[in-house]
This record gives C-alpha cells, sequence and structure tokens, in this order.
C-alpha cells in the first residue's frame, strides 16, 4: 500500500441544495487558506509552474519543502515541527477539497476536526532517499502532467454533479469513483512533492 492513505465517504443522498447552490462562496475562507485546485498555475507573464494552487498555508508549506529539501540532503532527516505543519496542512486541504468538489455537505473544520474525508501518512520506515529528493521536482512533473487532465475532468464532472444535485437533490453514484480517485491521486502528489514521503506515487486512482 501507498504511505498516503485518503479515505473519503461520499454523500451520495439528501443533498442540500442551498449549500450547494452557494458551493463556491461558502467555500471561499478555506479556499483562501489551504486552495481547492491542483494541476497547472499560467501566470500572466506566459511563465507556467507546476503544483498546487494550495492558498496561504500551502505557501507556507511550500517554503518548509524547500527548507526540508536541503535538511534532508545534508542532515538525511526532515524536522519534526515541519513534518508536523505539512501533514495538518494536508489533512485540512482534503477536507476543503471534498467540500469544494460536492463530495460532502458538512461545512469543513478550520483546522483539525472530524470529517468524512481523510487522510493519512505513515512516518519513513527507513533513512530518507536522498537522490530521489535531490531531483524530486523533475521527478514529479509527469505526475503534474497527467493530473492536469484528470484534474480538467474532474471539474467538467464536478459541474455536471452541480446541476444533478440542484435538480434531483441526489450526487450521481457514477462519479463518485472518479471525484474520489482524483482526490486521493492528487493529495498523494502533493504529499510526494512536498516530501512527506520518498515512494513514487502510482499512476492510479485506485486505494
Amino acid at each position: 500500500m501507498y504511505p498516503v492513505s485518503v479515505t473519503v465517504s461520499p454523500l451520495l443522498t439528501g443533498r442540500n441544495r442551498l449549500t450547494t447552490a452557494f458551493r463556491l462562496i461558502l467555500a471561499i475562507p478555506h479556499l483562501i487558506l489551504v486552495g481547492g485546485g491542483f494541476g497547472v498555475a499560467f501566470s500572466p507573464d506566459r511563465r507556467t509552474s507546476f503544483g498546487g494552487q494550495g492558498g496561504l498555508l500551502g505557501a507556507v508549506a511550500f517554503v518548509l519543502a524547500i527548507v526540508s529539501w536541503f535538511t534532508i540532503l545534508f542532515a538525511g532527516t526532515q524536522v519534526g515541527g515541519i513534518r508536523q505543519f505539512t501533514a495538518f496542512y494536508l489533512r485540512w486541504r482534503v477536507r476543503a477539497i471534498a467540500y469544494f468538489m460536492l463530495l460532502e455537505d458538512a461545512y469543513p473544520p478550520f483546522g483539525d476536526g472530524p470529517y468524512p474525508a481523510t487522510i493519512e501518512i505513515a512516518e519513513p520506515a527507513g533513512p530518507r532517499d536522498r537522490m530521489s529528493v535531490a531531483f524530486r521536482l523533475l521527478l514529479a512533473i509527469p505526475q503534474f502532467i497527467v493530473l492536469f487532465f484528470v484534474y480538467v475532468a474532474w471539474v467538467v464532472l464536478t459541474i455536471g454533479a452541480w446541476f444533478v444535485i440542484l435538480f434531483t437533490g441526489e450526487y450521481p453514484a457514477s462519479f463518485s469513483d472518479f471525484s474520489v480517485g482524483a482526490l486521493r491521486w492528487s493529495l498523494r502528489v502533493e504529499a510526494y512533492f512536498l516530501l512527506m514521503v520518498d515512494e513514487y506515487p502510482p499512476f492510479s486512482m485506485n486505494a
């Protein structure tokens, strides 16, 4: 099993049409703090950057990943406080994305708290792989490219689900496997990119 485990229990029936209708507005505080997307960002000066749109806390996690890059390369270890913060950010992020992408109706907590979308990251079983850490950005690029197309499909599917929920009050069960899988894949890659694990993420949505 991959050392990053993402579990989601999608709410399929009895959906709240009102909060669904205004989901983008309701999710704004979480989007600001931990973001709601993952893929490729295009800046006005036409530069392209790969990675996650992780909000304010995501920006901090990225800076801390740079610090971890140096500490792992030179000392073979990741600072405990950095690891704890990044895990906290990813736990918050998985809940925010599940809410934003209509998998859940319950409003996610600000920080830690019970929620039907969770992520667990196993501690490294042995010494860190300094070689993969040294070239982590290059190694992650193929994942980012494939995830971009996965995320585009997920957005289209979620827009369709938005209309279905508004008219029927149900989230299409046929959408849930893809949506949960896309969330699982993106969080695995983000954990890998932020140096929480060294095992290369599978090109798969499976658990």
